[in-house]
């Protein structure tokens, strides 16, 4: 099945992610303690919890994949939401410690100005993450999955952050000393700020939220499916990657078996054009005249 192949596809982006964010927060909490930066360790730390997120990634997309059974009549697409709530609520705890730690340095003046090198590995680590980034978005829009689509977006942010973090040390080199830990301070509040986007998108998914745009789009592509006399109800909700609606329409009272199913067909087709991992289910109530009409 092609959605569960793309689930597997998905997977490779989350490795390179894991990979880079290991070796990354690895060199940055070394050479920011090393070199005396408040900014690149707390990058470092932001890389960490990166890490733990990518892996909340890996293991739902793993889980994502197992068919159906008893208890899992939809299957298990939505582990990948799970994962990404639990990793959330970590993130939003490291991100607390970056801001305490910040927080407590401001108040402390003695510190030393930090080293020529932390700026190189905090430029580095912005192009890596860069192409990191350009890889997943890629490999997103290719799968069609929403996760690797945001991990894409995290990959992207943390490029950010660390060209915030380069900006930071520089000014601390020339004499700004106390930018150097406002900056530690600012990632933490980023920090905080992902987890936050991704708990809020998360809980959207878990209640059935479902984009409204993408409910007039179908709307309008059903009302215009050949058959079909009235919309009566449309519904949506997301499993991971994979999208389940449900639709009833009315049509001619008089058709037989046969060209009601051919109705169900075409619209779940159109369904099918507009997103190729939608699982449509189709209603068809025969259409009532108004009264007062022969």
């Amino acid at each position: 099945m092609e959605l569960y192949t793309n689930l597997r596809a998905g997977e490779k982006g989350a490795w390179i992610s894991i990979g880079a964010y290991i070796f990354l927060s690895a060199m940055k909490l070394i050479i920011g303690h090393i070199g005396d930066s408040e900014a690149l360790k707390a990058d470092g730390l932001n890389n960490t919890t990166d890490i733990i997120a990518s892996i909340a990634v890996l293991i739902g997309l793993k889980i994502s994949q197992r068919p159906p059974d008893e208890n899992h009549q939809y299957g298990h697409l939505r582990a990948e939401t799970v994962a990404s709530l639990v990793a959330s609520f970590i993130m939003m705890v490291v991100g607390l410690e970056v801001i305490f730690s910040s927080i407590m340095n401001i108040f402390d003046p003695v510190r030393n100005s930090p080293s020529t090198l932390t700026i190189i590995v905090a430029l580095g680590s912005a192009a890596v993450m860069y192409m990191v980034y350009r890889y997943n978005l890629a490999l997103s829009k290719k799968i069609k999955s929403s996760a690797l689509k945001a991990a894409a977006y995290d990959n992207r942010s943390d490029a950010l952050v660390s060209v915030g973090t380069a900006i930071g040390i520089f000014a601390s080199i020339i004499g700004y000393s106390i930018i150097d830990t406002i900056t530690a301070l600012i990632i933490g509040v980023i920090i905080i700020r992902t987890a936050l986007e991704i708990f809020w998108e998360s809980v959207q998914t878990l209640t059935d939220a479902f984009d409204t745009e993408e409910i007039e789009t179908l709307s309008t592509l059903i009302k215009n499916v050949d058959g079909v006399i009235e919309l009566v109800d449309l519904k949506g909700r997301t499993h991971g990657n994979a999208t389940f609606i449900e639709v009833t329409v009315t049509v001619n009272p008089y058709l037989n078996v046969w060209e009601s199913h051919r109705i169900t067909e075409n619209i779940e087709s159109t369904i099918k054009r507009f997103d190729i991992n939608c699982t449509a289910l189709v209603h068809i109530e025969p259409h009532e005249a108004e009264e007062g009409v022969d």
